[in-house]
């Protein structure tokens, strides 16, 4: 089996922060059902690669389903207190996630601001001035151009997924066709140069099967890691392409 490492996860706050940045929603007032609906839809995508989810994770989604369940919970109206005392406070079952937000928010926050510090003071020197010409090279050719992050790839994957599901036929022939990812990496670039060099992320998934997508898109992250195609999306639910890199012709054996 393939395993690969996604480093781009840095927990399930993080994820949640990114929902909530992407669906506009406000941190203080979060709709509990479209965010855990959101939340789960991620997991689930996670699940249809055979990751393996991580248990803090499924803590985290049995939270929200807790959180969920309470404010459906029918509220009643507390009976005025004597000497006219004001109504005990009934706590939003949202609060301690909410606080918990803000405080990871906080130190991500801190801790890029500190990550750019560093960046700058790494621009400084004070030793003589040297030739890093070659390292300069080596570095940008190690660099990968990527504005799309993993968490709009797993979206896209999930979105997928759906339209592949309504699309599928009620009655079909099951036939099991093994493919490796580097069989499939080498596929990819070919269909992408047969178009000019750029396709469309939903168009490199022609089969309904669930085995070939999965190959699929671990054979997309694993060409995005080796820095041999590029993918860009202009705007928020806007299309995703992909570009093959200039001068790479096929993979080979790793």
């Amino acid at each position: 089996m393939y395993n690969i490492k996604i480093d781009a996860f840095e927990g399930p706050m993080d994820l949640l922060l990114h929902l909530i940045n992407r669906l506009e929603i406000d941190i203080y007032d979060i709709p509990m059902a479209e965010i855990t609906e959101q939340y789960l839809g991620y997991i689930h995508a996670m699940k249809e690669l055979e990751l393996d989810v991580a248990s803090e994770y499924l803590v985290m989604a049995a939270t929200l389903l807790a959180i969920k369940s309470k404010m459906l919970l029918p509220k009643h109206d507390d009976d005025l207190m004597d000497n006219d005392e004001s109504m005990e406070y009934e706590e939003d079952p949202r609060d301690e996630l909410v606080k918990n937000l803000l405080e990871y928010r906080k130190y991500k926050n801190a801790a890029s601001e500190l990550k750019n510090l560093e960046e700058e003071r790494s621009l400084i020197f004070t030793r003589p001035p040297s030739d890093l010409a070659e390292f300069m090279r080596e570095a940008e050719h190690a660099k990968i151009d990527l504005n799309v992050s993993l968490f709009d790839m797993l979206g896209a994957f999930q979105k997928l997924l759906r339209r592949k599901k309504l699309q599928k036929p009620l009655f079909t022939k099951v036939t099991r066709q093994e493919i490796s990812i580097e069989k499939r990496m080498n596929e990819i670039l070919e269909d992408i140069k047969m178009f000019k060099g750029r396709r469309s992320f939903f168009d490199l998934f022609p089969q309904n099967d669930k085995e070939h997508m999965v190959v699929t898109f671990l054979a997309v992250l694993e060409l995005m890691k080796l820095n041999e195609i590029l993918v860009e999306q202009d705007g928020n639910f806007s299309d995703i392409l992909v570009t093959a890199k200039e001068g790479v012709e096929a993979v080979g054996s790793y």
